[in-house]
């Protein structure tokens, strides 16, 4: 019986995206520009390559490196564009749901002079 219990508990914790990174976020987007090597463990240069930064929230090892959420991409979509860009980096002031955008990134999606913007939907994918 109590088996069956946490189950149910972790069946509900998963349908509502708390134990999940692939359930759909909404929340904001901002940039950076920032060079040099990404929490992932790569080198990542944000003025030029397509990527994103997400939470510290989302990452579940004291490796940042080895962390699992470096595997997986980000699926973005503002006003009707979408873009997919890979997990290279960790904000560590971000929300759960704030993702912080490469400068090309944002820039596929809305104006670099907007900053910060809300309305934003996103998933894990990959």
């Amino acid at each position: 019986m109590r088996f069956t219990a946490v189950l149910s508990a972790l069946a509900v914790l998963l349908f509502l995206g708390l134990g999940s990174a692939s359930a759909a976020q909404n929340g904001n987007m901002t940039w950076y520009d920032d060079s040099g090597y990404g929490a992932c463990g790569t080198q990542i240069n944000a003025k030029t390559q397509m990527l994103v930064a997400v939470s510290k929230a989302w990452f579940t090892n004291s490796n940042p490196n080895k962390d699992p959420i470096c595997k997986k991409s980000v699926r973005v979509t503002y006003k009707g564009k979408t873009i997919t860009v890979p997990v290279r980096d960790m904000c560590p002031s971000c929300a759960r749901t704030h993702i912080d955008l490469s400068k090309p990134a944002f820039g596929a999606l809305a104006h670099h002079d907007l900053g910060n913007v809300s309305g934003v939907s996103w998933d894990f994918v990959g």
